[in-house]
């Protein structure tokens, strides 16, 4: 989920005692390794039950797509097919061309018969085209990371900040949110409910804010509180934006300078929050936002329900496409896909488990 570069100091503590030899030793054993197990099984059930509800979230889109296989034979009508319903699921043109003419290339390669092969080979060519979006979320590299999140009105940025520190809680880091969105009625209030509630189960979550302050102020304020207080990771909530609105993306481009600063290598992540039930629009979004302030990494949201979860296709290659003209630049990443509206609701992305989600 994290990559976390940084060693935690440790607290000494005695040396437990030596078990008695033979068959104590060997319970003391058993004990241990099923504890571990126990342990290792929570966290992968829970994550078994995530992607259930990602599939069950896909369904709208993965079962125009899956329609298409229940053909009894191979040919144009069923590539024709395949291309409709990739269209309709905000794929795009241009990724809708790549997907069809990668999979037409590895059909004649396994000289697949069956709609039931093609399918298979349908999905490794969608794992393939989405695997550049998959990346840790690096924690550590720097004393504080400094992460700053945007998108537009309404696409879920401060529940998905709430969802983040609670990720980042749960990784024992010290967190500190800035309500830099002081344009939004009740977005300073938002911001203080989502961090109460995680640190109600999981630690302390700081909240820096001032009552109509200038966004730019709040944030480098923050920035400089979490270094002072030693916080791992400090994440910043601005104000929603529409691409449109160049007065307004001016002023995510001051808080970004501002941010830089208060600390030069920072910020570390700049996040775009996107609905994923907004289909070709979100890539419109994604290249607005990068264009204006270079995007690190995406955190999709409503993805239950959505009949248009095939943009990531659209934004994978874009992404590519980008990356092939500029090879300094690291592709774009996804690192979470929000699904509902508990905490645990927002999980790391994986190119494998979306791609079996959206073909149903």
């Amino acid at each position: 989920m994290f990559s976390i570069f940084r060693r935690k100091p440790t607290v000494a503590s005695p040396l437990p005692a030596r078990a008695p030899a033979g068959l104590a030793d060997a319970a003391t054993a058993s004990d241990g390794d099923a504890a571990r197990s126990a342990s290792n099984a929570a966290p992968e059930a829970a994550r078994r039950g995530w992607v259930e509800r990602l599939r069950s979230g896909l369904r709208k889109t993965g079962s125009s797509i899956g329609q298409v296989f229940s053909s009894a034979r191979v040919d144009d009508t069923l590539y024709d097919e395949l291309e409709a319903a990739l269209l309709l699921a905000d794929a795009g043109p241009g990724a809708t061309r790549f997907l069809l003419g990668d999979l037409k290339r590895r059909v004649r390669e396994r000289n697949a018969r069956e709609p039931a092969a093609v399918r298979a080979l349908l999905e490794d060519a969608l794992t393939d085209l989405l695997a550049p979006l998959e990346r840790a979320l690096e924690i550590g590299r720097s004393d504080c990371t400094v992460m700053m999140v945007v998108g537009v009105n309404g696409a879920g940025k401060t529940t998905s900040i709430g969802k983040l520190a609670c990720h980042l809680a749960d990784a024992q880091q010290k967190v500190l949110l800035a309500a830099a969105d002081t344009f939004r009625a009740a977005a300073r209030e938002q911001l203080a409910v989502w961090a109460d509630r995680v640190g109600r189960s999981r630690g302390a979550v700081e909240v820096v804010s001032q009552q109509g302050g200038d966004p730019a102020a709040v944030t480098y304020d923050a920035v400089i509180a979490g270094r002072a207080r030693g916080c791992d990771v400090v994440i910043a909530d601005t104000a929603g934006r529409l691409p449109t609105q160049l007065h307004l993306m001016e002023e995510l481009k001051k808080v970004k300078r501002v941010i830089a600063k208060a600390d030069p290598q920072a910020p570390h992540e700049v996040l775009l929050v996107v609905d994923g039930n907004t289909g070709q629009n979100a890539l419109a979004q994604v290249r607005a936002f990068d264009a204006a302030l270079g995007l690190s990494g995406l955190i999709v949201t409503k993805l239950d329900g959505t009949a248009k979860g095939g943009v990531l296709a659209a934004i994978a290659l874009w992404s590519r496409e980008q990356a092939a003209a500029s090879p300094s630049r690291r592709p774009l990443a996804v690192y979470f896909l929000g699904v509902g509206e508990a905490l645990e609701d927002l999980q790391t992305f994986s190119a494998r488990e979306f791609a079996q989600a959206l073909l149903g």
